[in-house]
């Protein structure tokens, strides 16, 4: 291995737990659950190939949290059951079977939910509809459907959802939960100030529409117990608004990142188009801010294809743990195929039509080795 990518591969100590390396793989919807949940056929082997092929640290695509109103799509994995949980375990050791950590994202949509079999409508902060339009690749159509403003007994439900989540993830074997707070969900929603015009105590300045994370943050730490990870993931852009940014700039940023800090999560995971370009108009980067005003470790998503890239974001400190996605899914051994100096496979959307799950995936796959 040559000492150019050698950073990629050092050991690295996120909570209590030792990484192989400094590479994970990015959570991914792949909707491709059973309908009640639980894990579907394909995603054993999904999550066993990212361990097989390296990464030290694998984080799963969201899991709805509750069987209220968080799930968001069509076939989503749950974590919000026993029976979520078991069927989870399973999966978890194979993953453990390779050296490879495994934390699970913990999600609520929110408005931004296309399908959710407990309830037939949405909740948001606020009654505002949604920008853009539902996500095809997802099975969703058209727009968004203007969603209830949440009672604060809704918002308790929400944090209770978290917490029990969690809990149920340590249950199944998971070495952490990372909230995900980020792309637009329910938490983001009360983040962002075009979605959140609440007057009380959760909306208003930027501390006010901060109070969700600290509660929910606080409630999972609380249910799991401090030896257990806990992160949080944190974007400026959404699935549904990709130009979004901090109206206070660097001052919202040190706010948030400083709160998730005197929280006692153990970790911030940034994700942004590009992870080492500017968070606002000049200056940091999303993943440089996170470090300097939380003084945690910091997970940086966004834009890594190679080597060279990665190894350049570890050194500019753009992040402790790079996190692949698109990269990840066409090269599932991609610290292998690094570490041999071999040729990377280019991502190729055709991998998510006409729908983003792990059938079209294998079909897609077949019909290039067929050729």
């Amino acid at each position: 291995m040559s000492t150019t990518i050698a950073p990629l591969f050092t050991p690295y100590t996120l909570g209590h737990k030792q990484l192989a390396n400094r590479l994970a793989v990015a959570p991914m919807t792949r909707i491709s659950a059973e309908e009640d949940g639980t894990v579907g056929a394909l995603m054993p082997s999904y999550y066993e190939a990212f361990a097989q092929g390296g990464f030290g640290l694998i984080i799963t695509e969201g899991l709805y949290s509750d069987e209220h109103y968080s799930q968001g799509y069509y076939r989503q994995p749950g974590m919000a059951n026993a029976m979520h949980s078991h069927s989870w375990a399973p999966v978890v050791q194979r993953i453990h079977a390779h050296d490879t950590h495994v934390i699970a994202q913990l999600m609520h949509a929110g408005a931004l939910s296309q399908h959710n079999r407990f309830n037939p409508t949405t909740i948001a902060p606020s009654a505002v509809v949604p920008m853009g339009e539902q996500m095809t690749f997802y099975h969703g159509k058209g727009a968004y459907p203007t969603p209830r403003a949440m009672a604060v007994d809704d918002i308790d439900t929400a944090i209770k959802g978290f917490a029990n989540a969690a809990q149920q993830a340590k249950a199944a074997g998971f070495d952490g939960v990372e909230i995900h707070g980020a792309n637009g969900y329910l938490l983001d929603q009360f983040l962002t100030t075009y979605t959140n015009t609440r007057s009380d105590h959760y909306g208003g300045d930027i501390h006010a529409r901060l109070h969700i994370y600290r509660d929910v943050i606080r409630a999972v730490k609380h249910a799991v117990g401090d030896a257990f990870i806990v992160g949080v993931r944190v974007s400026q852009k959404k699935v549904n608004d990709q130009t979004y940014v901090w109206p206070g700039g660097e001052r919202d940023a040190q706010a948030l990142f400083e709160m998730i800090g005197q929280c006692g999560a153990h970790y911030i995971h940034t994700t942004e188009p590009m992870l080492d370009q500017p968070a606002f108009e000049q200056g940091a980067s999303l993943a440089f801010l996170a470090k300097k005003y939380s003084q945690l470790p910091v997970i940086a998503n966004g834009g890594v294809a190679h080597a060279a890239m990665a190894t350049a974001a570890l050194a500019d400190q753009h992040g402790d743990i790079i996190a692949l996605g698109k990269a990840a899914l066409a090269n599932p051994c991609w610290p292998a195929i690094v570490r041999e100096h071999g040729v990377l496979a280019d991502f190729d959307y055709d991998m998510l039509a006409p729908t983003a799950n792990l059938e079209t995936a294998n079909d897609y796959h077949r019909a290039l080795t067929s050729h």
